[in-house]
């Protein structure tokens, strides 16, 4: 990633969004002025800093700038938890970030997968690949072994797979900004892993939508959210899905986990697909 470039857009984008009277500044639109967000001199009045020093900043020249100075700007510009930690970690990069490995996942790990029958489950990898899943999972999304590995990454899935978008219906364009903003939070948390930037690159490429989302820069780490799928088989799927943390795993995000409203009808679907879908591999490794 170019960190300096992607430090830059993103306190632009972020002062271009907030007008100066909702930062107390007073504001009057007689049309004297030529932008509607902040200035950079305003910013940086407000946030006790020069204006050389955050004109630096805003260059992507970030070295000697402190915590403090960071979340001060955080603080005048509203930035959420999220934005404020992706701001530090532009900032302030890790140290070089090793990429791991892909070894097969762990047999223990696969077990507890394929013993959730009715919790369609999968196993996201740090660079938004997908690297395990169950039988439940592969029924409800798509038979996901039989996509290429390069191909078997939530980016291809959300974006250039016509099936997937289909079934998420209205809900796709929420699904699919929340999963940009989520690439935002794991670019710059492993800045020098080319697999991750290989990836946008990779989807930017064939995804006008992706590309017009990802110079949005929104930035967000949702954990939980709610869908409402419309399944060629069992029609209405209303699911609530949990991202599970597995930090003794350093190349896997997390597990993905899907639960319909005990006694619903979204739960006899998928009681109905546990029952009537052959097992399916359940790893690409």
């Amino acid at each position: 990633m170019e960190r300096d470039v992607e430090l830059s857009e993103f306190l632009k984008s972020r002062r271009a969004r907030l007008r100066p009277d909702e930062a107390g500044l007073p504001f009057k639109t007689n049309g004297t002025r030529r932008v509607t967000g902040l200035r950079r001199e305003e910013l940086a009045l407000l946030a006790g800093v020069s204006v050389a020093h955050y004109t630096r900043l805003e260059q992507g020249r970030s070295q000697n700038v402190s915590a403090e100075v960071l979340d001060s700007i955080a603080d005048v510009l509203r930035l959420t938890g999220d934005e404020r930690s992706y701001l530090h970690a532009l900032a302030h990069p890790a140290h070089r970030c090793r990429d791991f490995p892909q070894h097969p996942i762990r047999p223990g790990l696969q077990r507890l997968l394929d013993s959730l029958v009715l919790t369609p489950a999968l196993v996201l990898g740090r660079h938004a690949d997908v690297i395990a899943w169950n039988t439940l999972a592969a029924a409800v999304f798509a038979d996901l072994a039989a996509i290429p590995e390069e191909r078997r990454t939530l980016g291809h899935l959300i974006f250039l797979d016509d099936d997937v978008r289909r079934m998420h219906g209205d809900g796709w364009h929420r699904l699919a900004r929340e999963h940009v903003a989520r690439l935002r939070v794991l670019a710059a948390r492993y800045p020098e892993n080319p697999r991750v930037m290989a990836h946008v690159d990779a989807v930017c490429k064939r995804s006008p939508e992706f590309r017009a989302l990802w110079t949005e820069h929104h930035v967000a780490a949702a954990t939980h959210r709610d869908y409402v799928l419309d399944h060629p088989v069992v029609g209405e799927l209303r699911l609530s899905a949990e991202l599970v943390s597995l930090p003794g795993d350093p190349e896997i995000q997390g597990l993905d986990l899907y639960a319909a409203e005990p006694g619903s009808a979204s739960e006899a679907g998928l009681r109905h697909l546990a029952a009537t879908t052959t097992r399916l591999p359940s790893s690409g490794r």
